[in-house]
């Protein structure tokens, strides 16, 4: 049955807000901690990363009193109201500020000084690497440097291999700082395969990266090295930390299964490309594109979906993310398609240095007439999820692609994702829809 581009826009909205329902972190977090009996010592919180403040609230429902103190490290505007007396901070992400490194002394002073009776809560999520940070280099070097990462191309272990280098807390460093009181590390997975030593750099387990291969992917990056920077490569992380217990609490593979179980209740039929989607933004757009025209014939609704985190290579000083990307190079794949939608979206409701959690786009989106269609009238729904009759041409969306400036012209669309904020983070799901 043929629907309008409004109601394929609705459908995309109902998948994004069913998934990220089904991966917000408080029920885990309490399945971890109920029953737990942590002796006559303290117990002291300290949660850090863009699910910060929703897996201290969680704790705090279900512990009350028995935290004897807390420090929120999250980023700007994720702080959704007190949490008992913790400290709550809010930092810079993707790139720590000082308002990062305020919030993570003042986590290093409430473990300060424990004994081995007390327990380290430590509730750690997506986006660490930047909000929890104590640098072992100037802020300033420290800054240039994670933008040099953070356009070079490299995924987010190479990046964090770097990072945890440079840093006080991380690769292990801040379960050392507890020490001799035990650690409860509690996870929330933003990288695919749950490697624990790298989710925020990993400041509360054993570093399996190696000092060589930290110098390799300096090499490989070109990336402008002080002599601080090269003394701190050359220096290993801890192998070993005997105080930590750590379990894992969501991931990707969660946020796909989700994102299936949300389509077929509207119908679709749905199938799980992947949970591991770590290539370049705009190659996935592309590439999903492509799927999305080999089942145009098709004689059911369908929905395809991939889980994981892409990378985007800087080449322009657009504004953008990399979901916006995937959307913006799959709309130019899908030109003149009917009923056909792909969109993609981080389940922590951020893209990038945007306010946008991602982006959508229908066979509408693009044209390959060069006038396009420049009437702005909202086709209908909210605001914030509206699709608009503004059509932008091929070279439009290419040449937006190329400066990175996805944003505009998926604003210009109405094919900005926009959640706000949303309690949780593990990684992104990308989807293509086929309606028959």
């Amino acid at each position: 049955m043929a629907v309008t581009r409004e109601e394929l826009r609705t459908d995309a909205d109902r998948i994004i807000e069913k998934s990220i329902a089904a991966v917000m972190p408080d029920a885990a977090v309490k399945r971890t901690l109920e029953g737990r009996d942590f002796g006559d010592g303290r117990v002291v919180l300290v949660a850090a990363g863009k699910a910060a403040w929703q897996m201290a609230k969680a704790a705090h429902e279900l512990l009350g009193s028995r935290i004897d103190a807390g420090v929120v490290v999250t980023k700007y505007d994720h702080i959704k109201g007190d949490v008992a007396d913790f400290q709550l901070y809010e930092a810079g992400h993707p790139v720590p500020d000082a308002n990062s490194f305020r919030g993570t002394q003042a986590a290093l002073d409430v473990v300060a000084d424990l004994t081995e009776k007390d327990t380290v809560l430590f509730l750690l999520s997506g986006g660490g690497s930047a909000l929890f940070e104590k640098p072992l280099i100037k802020p300033e070097e420290l800054k240039r440097l994670t933008e040099e990462l953070l356009g070079s191309g490299a995924d987010i272990k190479e990046m964090n291999t770097i990072r945890k280098r440079m840093s006080a807390v991380k690769g292990g460093r801040f379960a050392l700082a507890c020490a001799p009181a035990k650690v409860l590390s509690i996870v929330l997975s933003d990288i695919i395969g749950d490697p624990l030593d790298m989710i925020a750099s990993g400041p509360a387990y054993p570093d399996r990266s190696t000092a060589e291969e930290a110098k390799e992917i300096a090499q490989k990056y070109h990336l402008t090295l002080t002599g601080d920077m090269e003394r701190l490569l050359s220096e290993e992380t801890p192998k070993m930390l005997d105080n930590v217990e750590t379990y894992i609490n969501g991931s990707v593979r969660e946020l796909a299964k989700a994102a299936a179980d949300a389509a077929a209740e509207l119908g679709y039929e749905p199938m799980i490309l992947t949970d591991c989607m770590d290539c370049e933004a705009r190659e996935a757009g592309r590439f999903l594109s492509a799927i999305a025209r080999s089942h145009q014939n098709a004689p059911i609704s369908q929905a395809y979906i991939a889980g994981g985190e892409t990378v985007v290579h800087l080449t322009g000083k657009g504004k953008g993310g990399r979901n916006q990307e995937i959307a913006l190079a799959a709309a130019v794949g899908i030109a003149g398609l009917d009923q056909t939608a792909v969109f993609s979206f981080g389940s922590d409701g951020t893209d990038g240095p945007t306010d946008a959690a991602g982006g959508y786009a229908d066979g509408q989106t693009v044209s390959s007439d060069k006038g396009g269609v420049t009437n702005g009238d909202s086709v209908g729904g909210a605001a914030s999820s509206s699709i608009t009759k503004h059509t932008v041409t091929v070279a439009e969306a290419e040449a937006a692609l190329a400066d990175n400036d996805a944003y505009p012209l998926l604003e210009k669309t109405g094919g900005l994702i926009m959640t706000g904020a949303t309690g949780t983070n593990v990684n992104d799901a990308a989807v293509i829809l086929i309606r028959r």
